[in-house]
């Protein structure tokens, strides 16, 4: 049984291990390719992810981890219920815009005015998430297709109102009023991060406790396995639908105004689509198979890929677009995971395999 479970545990890591080896070979091949001192590349890698002056890129990976992580969390729990919401953009900019709005417009004591934007970003992300399961649930529009269609008509209204009614007209940017001073998340003693990276924290332990340790947790991962048998075994299946949708929605709208009290410090047209905090998460989810415990690892990971990206094209002037690359590779790696597993899938049902 030993011997067993060991072979096993083997063959399970051994996609993991010609993954890296694959990512490290084309890095290799890119930095050969551009001309680059290998040596120095990995060096300014090293540095630009984790190391700096007080550990200063350390805390901008782990400032970006936050938002990745969060956006990654959200996406987990609704693929794992069988719900592929790829409308986390949307979601983080509703909540994004809603935060600012609400940390510049509200009069009341700072503590309230954050507590109230930060609601109220949740409450936006997850009503923009209903909307997509709304339309698949009522009006039979695949939620695939309405979850992305979602993320632009929101995307152009944030544009418009920090454009224009809102707009901070001075600043000469497309960006809205600073919210008060007052509101800013604070940073830890002697560091760049801000707390805001402890609502992500909180996120993870709800997600890890909600997804092994709750019926309705339970359930959900039932439905996603197999929506007909849920349906059989009398499980409110369009009931969970709605309620995992608008969990997977208030989480990407509080990562919304993560970015907007502890980073900007208002809304900036672009700030939350172009760094591509939505799709970033949903590679980090599909490349550990949607394993709630790693994907804060996973996320983690692509932040440091990219923050290292950077100090790269400082100290050997290698295009940080690499980190945009491995990216694509990884993709390319996932999607021939899911082919072969569906493959699999298909050769188990007709008795072939």
């Amino acid at each position: 049984m030993m011997a067993f479970d060991a072979g096993k545990a083997t063959r399970s890591a051994l996609p993991w291990l010609f993954t890296f080896l694959w990512i490290a070979a084309i890095i290799l091949a890119l930095l050969l390719f551009v001309g680059a001192p290998v040596g120095e590349a990995l060096s300014g890698f090293w540095n630009g992810a984790f190391g700096g002056r007080r550990n200063a890129y350390l805390m901008a990976t782990l400032s970006r981890s936050a938002l990745i992580v969060g956006m990654a969390l959200s996406v987990m729990l609704s693929f794992r219920a069988g719900l592929f919401n790829i409308g986390g953009e949307g979601q983080l900019v509703a909540g994004g815009l809603v935060a600012a709005l609400v940390g510049v417009l509200l009069p009341g004591p700072p503590l309230l005015v954050l507590v109230v934007a930060i609601l109220a970003a949740m409450l936006a992300g997850a009503l923009w998430a209903l909307l997509a399961g709304v339309l698949q649930l009522f009006m039979g529009v695949p939620l695939l297709v309405g979850s992305l269609l979602l993320n632009y008509p929101i995307r152009y209204i944030a544009s418009y109102l920090v454009a224009h009614p809102y707009r901070d007209v001075q600043s000469g940017m497309v960006q809205s009023h600073l919210v008060p001073q007052e509101t800013w998340f604070a940073y830890f003693p002697g560091t760049r991060l801000d707390i805001g990276i402890l609502f992500t924290a909180v996120a993870a332990a709800f997600a890890l406790i909600y997804s092994y340790w709750t019926v309705h947790g339970y359930h959900t991962r039932l439905n996603g396995l197999s929506p007909d048998f849920a349906r059989t075994v009398g499980l409110p299946v369009r009931r969970l639908t709605l309620q995992t949708l608008a969990l997977s929605g208030a989480i990407a709208g509080m990562v919304g105004a993560i970015a907007v009290f502890g980073i900007h410090h208002r809304y900036i047209d672009g700030m939350l689509v172009q760094p591509l905090y939505a799709w970033t998460g949903i590679i980090a989810v599909l490349l550990v198979g949607m394993v709630p415990w790693a994907v804060p690892i996973s996320g983690f990971f692509f932040a440091a890929v990219q923050t290292g990206a950077a100090g790269m094209e400082r100290a050997a002037g290698v295009p940080k677009e690499i980190a945009l690359v491995v990216q694509a590779v990884i993709i390319l790696f996932v999607a021939s995971r899911v082919s072969g597993a569906l493959t699999a899938s298909r050769g188990d049902g007709d008795g072939h395999v």
